[in-house]
């Protein structure tokens, strides 16, 4: 009986593990998606050709704030 609930313990623990460890893996960064162009005239998505590749005008890229720590909030409002 004992050896009987100690394996059944045993197989959940190692299922448990098997689960934990498959969902820790494979966290990288996220790839950054470069913007797409779009049509002067018809304001659609404009595919990439050898052409258009080969003149490189690349679209505007969108601003990202800068974000400050509270402490250097703080240390502005001190001064």
């Amino acid at each position: 009986m004992t050896s009987l609930v100690n394996e059944m313990v045993s197989n959940v623990v190692e299922s448990v593990l098997k689960e934990i460890l498959k969902k820790t893996t494979g966290k990288g960064t996220t790839r950054r998606r470069k913007r797409q162009t779009r049509s002067a005239t018809s304001g659609r998505f404009v595919r990439k050709t050898a052409r258009s590749k080969a003149k490189g005008a690349k679209p505007a890229r969108k601003q990202v704030s800068r974000r400050r720590s509270a402490s250097n909030r703080s240390s502005q409002r001190a001064h």
